[in-house]
């Protein structure tokens, strides 16, 4: 008979032979800035997530900092939007100037500068639509003149959510040929046409107005297609690349994981957030054991950098556990 229980008669020795550690520098919170003056906007979607002005970002920059997680994720809601999504690439838009800020003020932060044009079209889709269609290589320079101006910003990393075909090459060039070499691309590289995004529309208010994304994200029932898609994006230039959603797709993580030697990054998403959160008010579930369970998840299936909206109350919990 195999004793397992040996190693497991207390909580030392559990810690002792503990395979995954999830860790506070595994860690990043997703920001959402907008424009105006004064503005702290619930998203009542998603219970303790808030849009900040510029002008209210301390009070969130300061408890992420504070936090010992590796920095922010930064979405941007700006009140002027267009066909061609032109603030998306304004160099005063409002994502570039709340990059400038943080930069300046919170220089230790590391800002990844999400890149899609979504928040910033009037039809809520990530691309140049034309007759109902969402046209994939009229919308690579636009995706590579967003990537440029977040970079001339301040944004320590780039990366692309968008899924148009050969972004990352496009991404890759522009960002060369205006002299930052040295800045990564974080790909969303298997990306999929998910229910789970349903609060992140509230968040980012980026509804499409008409149809879905399905046409360009991926197929939730795909997964030897997302490990071509993670291929193509490291052969593109990418230097990490993303599976997205992350609790209903820790198989995808784990393959690339056992496939692909670079730094893989995990998004637990608005609607695995929300749920948690909607159990706990209700009573159902343990809120913090819940969410360190599906951290350490993500964790365990490969993943070395998680985004999460739980990011800083589990660098709190971890914090308590010492």
């Amino acid at each position: 008979m195999n004793r397992f229980r040996r190693l497991r008669a207390n909580n030392r020795l559990r810690s002792l032979v503990r395979e995954t550690h999830l860790n506070k520098s595994d860690l990043i919170y997703p920001l959402f800035v907008t424009e105006g003056v004064n503005k702290k906007n619930p998203v009542e979607s998603m219970p303790n997530v808030f849009q900040y002005s510029v002008d209210r970002l301390d009070e969130i920059l300061k408890e992420i900092d504070n936090s010992g997680i590796s920095g922010l994720l930064i979405f941007g809601v700006p009140e002027h939007k267009d066909e061609k999504a032109s603030e998306a690439y304004n160099c005063n838009g409002i994502t570039q100037n709340a990059i400038r800020y943080i930069k300046r003020n919170f220089p230790q932060i590391l800002v990844i500068a999400d890149v899609c044009l979504c928040e910033y079209t009037s039809h809520g889709h990530c691309g140049i639509v034309k007759d109902g269609k969402v046209l994939n290589d009229e919308t690579l320079p636009l995706l590579s003149a967003m990537a440029v101006s977040l970079a001339q910003a301040g944004a320590d990393i780039i990366a692309p959510s968008d899924m148009m075909d050969g972004r990352v090459q496009s991404i890759r060039s522009a960002l060369d040929n205006n002299g930052f070499y040295d800045i990564p691309i974080l790909s969303y590289s298997a990306k999929f046409a998910s229910a789970y995004y349903s609060p992140f529309r509230d968040a980012a208010a980026s509804a499409p107005s008409f149809g879905d994304r399905k046409t360009y994200q991926m197929d939730y029932a795909n997964g030897r297609e997302a490990l071509r898609e993670i291929a193509d994006d490291i052969e593109e230039g990418a230097d990490m690349v993303m599976v997205k959603p992350a609790l209903a797709f820790l198989d995808i993580i784990k393959s690339a994981r056992d496939k692909f030697n670079l730094p893989i990054a995990a998004y637990n998403v608005s609607g695995e957030y929300s749920m948690v959160k909607a159990g706990a008010k209700l009573g159902w579930i343990d809120e913090k054991k819940i969410v360190m369970e599906s951290l350490t998840g993500i964790k365990r299936a490969g993943a070395d950098i998680i985004i999460t909206y739980h990011a800083l109350d589990a660098a709190r919990w971890l914090e308590e556990d010492i």
